[in-house]
Formats: structure tokens, C-alpha cells, sequence
């Protein structure tokens, strides 16, 4: 365990805050003509502000990307390594989470139009026997959007047991059984209901349609074709590829560094590491259709007509990505974190505008997005 040094270290590391404005290098394929932006400008200022003066009690670094034809924009700010006070490294590693499942689902979405799998089949069709016998069948593309009505992981959430585990391996069927001895929470295709479940199951499915690892296709299909050679998908390596910045979790009131932790926990639904740079490359290529052909991508910008399970407000989760909209510009993106990362990629449909940001948050157990999320939000203009 390390002692809270943040106040120590703090008008130290605000000072190494970074800031860049250039043009994006020319291997993330920029258009070559564009049409004039319509979106809200950027406001640099705001941008350099929402990360400055970290480490803070909420994160101890940042790193923001803005690219597309409406404006660039790069910072990182605060510390990588609260022992050395090292800054962050603008092209840092990082673990993403969540972003996971939009990978996965690309590779869902791919098998179906191979015609391999059919999405609106039954899971139990392709999975016999994975889903309790009294369950409802449930679609393929149920799981993507999170209309399953599958119960949630439920696995110990307090920090003291994560550190405990950060290096037990469990398989995914370890994982899933905690959720299965729940009854489904709503019919399926009822309501949305965000969970890992969803994603732990389909990366079952490619295993059982491809006969290789969900990671062996993520690679084969995704990363080597796109070149995205600082994406990686970690298994059971606990480790993080330098550069990176260090991530931390507050437990019992003080700051222990998880950088080093095992992820067969979230496995296919959040297991996998990358780069601002290589994320952005990633946006361009799915959304261009480079990854997945109409009219199969079209899923990937459809959200279903149902609301969030326990509230009035509509769904925002599509079959991979999720969507918002904000002071009238609609993107769509992922949000993904993991324990001392917390991580967002959103564009704009025709992207012009593309953002990827990782905040060392230091607390896993927040509600909703932290403070400092929405400041770059409202700095980037509304995305």
C-alpha cells in the first residue's frame, strides 16, 4: 500500500501539464477534402483547464486527444507515478475497460455477416446449456444492446477484495455462474439494462463459432488489419506495456497501485489495453465501414426503442456503442474503466470531430462520470 501523497506531489505535477495543437499525423487518414465544420468550436483554454491541477483527491493524471476536421487538440496533465512525480506520457497504455465490448461486438457482428451466426437466433441456439434452463431465449443481438434482461456480475465489489484478487484468474464460466444463480430482471427486449454479463457471454459465442480465443479474433480481425500495434489483449498478464501511466484506487483511505492486476474478471466485456492514438484509428476504420459492411454496421448506430430498466429515460446503448446527445451535436462512442482508468472515445457520425480521453481516476466506485469528464465535455464543445 502507498500513503496518499497527492498534496505532496500536487504544484509539482500541475506543472507538467502539456498542451499541443497541431495537425493529426497523417497515418490517422484524415480526409482529404472536407466540408466546412458546423459544430461548437473547441475552446482550448477550457480544455487546457478541465485537466490542469492534478493529482487532485478524484484522479492523478490525464490525457486528452481531440482530431478530425473540425479542430485538433492534445494535453496530458499530472502525474504518472505518485512515487517519482514523472508526467504522463502523451502516448501512455492504458487499460480501457469497457471499450472492450465495442471490439467485441465488431467481432459478433463480423461472424453475422459471414452469415455464421444469425443475430436474431437465440443465444441457447448457439451456447446449449450456458444459460440457466429457466430462462427466456434470448437474441445475439439482445446481448449487444443490453436488452437481454441477464442479471449482473456478482462478484465482491468493495476495493480491500479486488486488491486481494488482483491476480486470481477466473474463467469466464466462474464468472458468469455468480450471475446465473439470479433470475432474468425483465423479459428480454423489454427494457436496457447495462451489464457485463452480456458481453462475457458473447465472447463465449465467438469462441464457440470461430473454435479460437475471442482474443485471437479480436487480433487477427481488428488489430494486425488496422494496424494497431499498441492494442493489445492482455489474457492473464498482469502487466501494462511502458509507456503508461500508473493507476490507483483508494482502499481503506489509501491510494494502492493496481496498475498490475489480473482481468480475466471482465475478460471479453473490458480486459483489453490501448493507446489514444490507436483508439482514434479504430473510430476511423468502424465507422468509415472498414470493420463491419452495411447494412450489419447500421446495428452499431441503432438504438432500440425501450427505456433503462428503473427510469423514464430512453436507451442509449446500441448493438456495441452507445450514443448522446449534447447542446444539439449527437455522437456515439464507448465509455469503458478500470480500477485507477477511466476512459471515453466519442465522434461525431462523419467525423469531424473525435475525442479519446483516460483520467487516472482514483476511485472505481463513483457514480456516473467524474467532474472532471464533464469539463473536457463541455471544453470540446458539447461532445
Amino acid at each position: 500500500m502507498t500513503r496518499n501523497p497527492l498534496l505532496r506531489i500536487a504544484a509539482a505535477a500541475s506543472a507538467a501539464l502539456l498542451l499541443t495543437a497541431a495537425v493529426p499525423p497523417a497515418a490517422l487518414a484524415e480526409p482529404a477534402a472536407t466540408v466546412r465544420s458546423t459544430l461548437p468550436p473547441m475552446n482550448p483554454d477550457s480544455l487546457a483547464g478541465a485537466i490542469a491541477g492534478l493529482p487532485d483527491d478524484q484522479a492523478t493524471g490525464a490525457l486528452v486527444q481531440v482530431r478530425g476536421s473540425a479542430g485538433a487538440w492534445s494535453g496530458v496533465s499530472g502525474t504518472s507515478d505518485l512515487s517519482t512525480g514523472a508526467p504522463v506520457p502523451a502516448n501512455a497504455h492504458f487499460r480501457i475497460g469497457s471499450i472492450t465490448k465495442t471490439f467485441t461486438a465488431v467481432v459478433v457482428l463480423q461472424l453475422a455477416a459471414e452469415r455464421r451466426i444469425d443475430l436474431d437466433a437465440p443465444v441457447q441456439r448457439y451456447l446449449p446449456g450456458l444459460l440457466p434452463a429457466s430462462y427466456p431465449e434470448i437474441t445475439i443481438a439482445q446481448l449487444l444492446n443490453h436488452t437481454s434482461g441477464l442479471p449482473g456480475v456478482d462478484l465482491p465489489g468493495d476495493p480491500q477484495w479486488i486488491v486481494d484478487h488482483r491476480y486470481t484468474v477466473f474463467t469466464p464460466q466462474q464468472v458468469l455462474a455468480t450471475a446465473f444463480r439470479h433470475e432474468p430482471v425483465f423479459a428480454p427486449g423489454a427494457q436496457q439494462q447495462y451489464t457485463n454479463t452480456n458481453y462475457l457471454v458473447a465472447g463465449l459465442l465467438i469462441e464457440k463459432i470461430t473454435h479460437r480465443s475471442y482474443g485471437e479474433e479480436v487480433r487477427d480481425r481488428i488489430l494486425r488489419p488496422l494496424g494497431l500495434r499498441d492494442t493489445s489483449v492482455p489474457g492473464n498478464n498482469p502487466n501494462l506495456p511502458a509507456p503508461y501511466s500508473h493507476g490507483y484506487q483508494v482502499v481503506n483511505g489509501q491510494l494502492v497501485d493496481l496498475t498490475r492486476m489480473n482481468q480475466s474478471i471482465p475478460w471479453a466485456a473490458g480486459e483489453m489495453i490501448s493507446t489514444a492514438d490507436d483508439l482514434d484509428k479504430f473510430l476511423i476504420a468502424l465507422f468509415r465501414g472498414r470493420l463491419v459492411p452495411d447494412p450489419v454496421l447500421q446495428r452499431m448506430f441503432t438504438v432500440p426503442d425501450v427505456k433503462i430498466h428503473g427510469s423514464a429515460d430512453p436507451a442509449i446503448y446500441s448493438q456495441g456503442l452507445m450514443t448522446s446527445t449534447v447542446n444539439g451535436v449527437t455522437v456515439w462512442g464507448k465509455t469503458g474503466s478500470r480500477y485507477g482508468y477511466t476512459n471515453g472515445i466519442w465522434a461525431t457520425r462523419d467525423l469531424q470531430r473525435r475525442v479519446v480521453y483516460s483520467i487516472n481516476t482514483t476511485d472505481k466506485g463513483f457514480e456516473g462520470q467524474p467532474e472532471i469528464v464533464q469539463k473536457i465535455a463541455l471544453a470540446i464543445g458539447g461532445l
